[in-house]
């Protein structure tokens, strides 16, 4: 099958790998011009939870005119909009595509340029992936990677989509309403990723200090609250469970937020910790802590300029 990734960052890079050691035909397309070199000149190199290899694969910096079976779209979300005419470009009879993203609103972005009847929506669980390096990344974890169609997307096609990613050695999960699995994952993304930025924290160390620790739970419980009262059909009971659960398996993970300011780049603090209170105003709630933690990077992020 041919598949292309377009963000070929940490997770893109191990999306690329796996699937490419699963005998696809695979293209990565990264903005960075020296990591493109380095995984044309001596491969990708994907270490970690999911074992050592080097992926020998293409890569590119802009997108080509060059239709896929699956396109993968691996960038973060506040990328997306810029994707939405060169996407076109990928894009044959029967190309399927697979966006994912931390975060609220990117699916409605890829929809409208690709076709809701061929996209499908993808949750990564806790995979704490960094780039090492040009074509090198690492992941101390391996959780599974919900799927589920955004809509009109046949259920034969969703079924192969998932079906290569488990022979890729992923643990997968069809998703019946990925609304609901979208809050699941933001309950756990606001409960670290904002925290760990402003404190340069690991995720265990923020589950584990008593002060820290005490608002990451609050802002794991109120994105739990007004998910709730939006109406989705949230499956956890107990958010703070539910985020300790995730955090446990990735005690040594930077969040990927924390990597980008450790590069002095924007996060994508306004889909995740912001997207509580923009929700919330919806239904004439407030969400104060998440506000304040995104506020506070929004302030740090000003400082990049």
């Amino acid at each position: 099958m041919k598949i292309v990734v377009v963000g070929c960052g940490a997770m893109g890079s191990i999306y690329a790998a796996l699937l490419s050691g699963a005998g696809h035909d695979v293209l990565a397309v990264d903005r960075s011009t020296e990591h493109v070199r380095a995984i044309n000149d001596r491969g990708l190199r994907v270490e970690g939870a999911s074992g050592d290899r080097v992926a020998r694969i293409r890569a590119v910096t802009e997108i080509p005119r060059e239709p896929a079976d699956l396109v993968i779209v691996a960038v973060k979300a506040a990328h997306v909009a810029s994707l939405t005419e060169p996407l076109g470009r990928l894009l044959g009879p029967d190309t399927s595509v697979l966006t994912i993203q931390n975060g609220l609103g990117s699916a409605e972005l890829v929809a409208a340029a690709v076709g809701a009847e061929r996209l499908a929506v993808g949750i990564a669980g806790g995979f704490g992936a960094v780039l090492r390096g040009p074509a090198h990344a690492f992941h101390n974890g391996m959780e599974t990677i919900r799927i589920g169609a955004y809509a009109g997307l046949p259920q034969a096609r969703l079924t192969a989509i998932v079906d290569i990613w488990a022979a890729a050695g992923f643990r997968t999960e069809a998703a019946d309403d990925i609304v609901a699995m979208q809050w699941e994952k933001l309950i756990c993304n606001v409960a670290y990723s904002a925290p760990c930025t402003l404190t340069g924290l690991t995720v265990g160390q923020v589950m584990e200090d008593p002060e820290i620790g005490v608002i990451s739970r609050a802002a794991a419980t109120e994105a739990w609250k007004v998910g709730r009262a939006s109406g989705v059909a949230i499956r956890v009971t107990d958010p703070v469970a539910h985020v300790r659960a995730f955090g446990s398996r990735i005690p040594n993970a930077k969040p990927s937020m924390l990597q980008d300011h450790e590069n002095r780049r924007p996060s994508e603090i306004d889909v995740i910790n912001g997207a509580v209170p923009r929700e919330a105003g919806k239904l004439g709630l407030e969400a104060p802590v998440n506000m304040t933690l995104t506020y506070l990077v929004r302030q740090l992020e000003r400082g990049f300029t």
